[in-house]
């Protein structure tokens, strides 16, 4: 990677087509690389992804950004907001704000995207896969439970303690384990899925496989051999329903690292210098941006 300016860094707000307040953060310099879209995993916040995107933009990335999905860190429910929160949404709706949004620094300029975990799925749920010239994942997968390596674990946590908990409290609180604390509607219709071996596959109201399948964008998808939740089960169990799109999977082991890497350790700044730079330069296209 190309040693630079990490870039200026601005918090913004914008609202997706149903008026739903958003928060971002965008990273901007002055490299003429492409623009890129960081897409969380479940309850993660975009402050957990910022380091990374300034290292794209160092690398001679022309901005990255950061958001949080409604219900999750910055994108608080406003108080008067009256319509269900659901899932989907992440993809169907904040998804494509973001992209609408960073599209505007730079219209039509080359877009690549970065997705963790719930990112992995909704580059197929959002029918905007065509935005993106290459869309890199980390930790594809799957939620279904039994594809985890702790599936008693996950079953209990989820269903039997953050179900009851969602739907008497209307919320599942950070401390259950599973991230940022989160709307109970949203939460329900993971575990939900989850419980499925088709994950939302099986979900008759809307066609999830339809729309992985009109997914052609390159995609290069890693999983952390010590990732257990994003096991090559539950990757497989995704990635095969991007059937229209070229797939290079890599595994990426602690040794690789120099530490344990688990579901979210990638993006930490402590991998900088392991893990970051080959993802980076695949993201650029191959070269050094």
């Amino acid at each position: 990677m190309i040693a630079a300016t990490e870039g200026l860094t601005t918090d913004i707000h914008f609202r997706a087509s149903d008026g739903f307040p958003l928060a971002a953060t965008i990273v901007e310099g002055t490299g003429n690389g492409p623009l890129a879209l960081i897409s969380s995993a479940t309850a993660t916040p975009r402050t957990f992804y910022l380091k990374f995107a300034k290292a794209l933009v160092a690398a001679g990335f022309r901005a990255a950004m950061v958001y949080d999905y409604r219900g999750i860190g910055g994108s608080r429910v406003p108080g008067d907001w009256k319509e269900p929160l659901r899932k989907r949404q992440w993809a169907e709706l904040d998804f494509i704000a973001a992209i609408e949004t960073l599209d505007k620094l730079a219209p039509g300029h080359k877009m690549v995207g970065i997705g963790q975990s719930f990112g992995t799925q909704a580059l197929g749920l959002s029918h905007r896969s065509e935005r993106f010239a290459r869309y890199l994942m980390l930790s594809a997968m799957s939620g279904h439970w039994r594809y985890t390596d702790e599936p008693v674990k996950v079953f209990a946590m989820m269903q039997l303690a953050g179900v009851p908990i969602a739907a008497l409290t209307g919320k599942v609180p950070g401390w259950i384990g599973l991230g940022e604390t989160m709307p109970g509607r949203v939460y329900r219709d993971w575990a939900r899925w989850s419980r499925s071996k088709h994950y939302f596959f099986n979900d008759t109201s809307f066609d999830a496989r339809a729309a992985f399948s009109s997914v052609k964008t390159p995609i290069l998808a890693i999983r952390p051999s010590d990732d257990v939740w994003g096991t090559a089960r539950a990757e497989e169990a995704l990635l095969r329903h991007y059937d229209q799109a070229p797939i290079e999977r890599r595994v990426v082991t602690p040794a690789m690292a120099g530490g344990p890497i688990g579901h979210l350790g990638f993006f930490r700044s402590r991998y900088a210098e392991t893990l970051w730079p080959p993802a980076i330069e695949w993201l650029a296209g191959g070269v050094r941006a």
